[in-house]
């Protein structure tokens, strides 16, 4: 190949990067799809009855906010406040564990979405339905930041309704 054409071939492909962009980057691809999966097999332990979700999948640093504009829309600052002041006062009033039922799972390098279905049994009896919409931002497989959404209304009635005994987390 001569000077003038490995100068045209250079030349050409600098051109073809300027006009189209730099390849996109698969690096990230690896890391979406072992999310992706970290987060299915968490919820499919989950729905099968396993209890170990949130210390399997939250860091013990996460950030975990619930939005809306109810008192129950609180962030959360490490595991250990957010199973204290979240998890454990509502699994108390609750006769059976929410299950999950998955929709859908969107995940892009470090971020995972759920769309999630939970039914339960409150402890007077009455049925627990609600969706969810969590936002995970992930690191080295752990959720290290979370932005829930779910229809307040169902879960505020549950924490209203049923009260706990002294000491039960409340």
């Amino acid at each position: 190949m001569t000077f003038v054409q490995r100068l045209s071939t250079a030349l050409a492909l600098v051109l073809t990067t300027l006009i189209a962009g730099p390849a996109p980057a698969v690096a990230s691809e690896p890391t979406t799809e072992r999310n992706r999966q970290f987060i299915a097999q968490a919820f499919n332990q989950w729905a099968q009855g396993g209890r170990t979700f949130f210390t399997d999948v939250l860091s013990p640093d996460v950030i975990w906010t619930i939005k809306g504009t109810s008192p129950s829309a609180v962030t959360y600052r490490g595991r250990d406040d957010f199973l204290k002041r979240a998890v454990q006062p509502f699994a108390k009033r609750l006769a059976s564990p929410v299950r999950p039922t998955v929709t859908d799972i969107w995940a892009e390098g470090d971020d995972v979405v759920v769309h999630w279905d939970g039914t339960a049994t409150a402890a007077d009896g009455a049925p627990y339905r609600n969706s969810y919409v969590w936002i995970m931002r992930m690191r080295n497989l752990q959720a290290v930041e979370v932005i829930a959404f779910l229809d307040l209304v169902p879960y505020d009635d549950v924490i209203r309704r049923i009260s706990l005994k002294a000491g039960d987390g409340e």
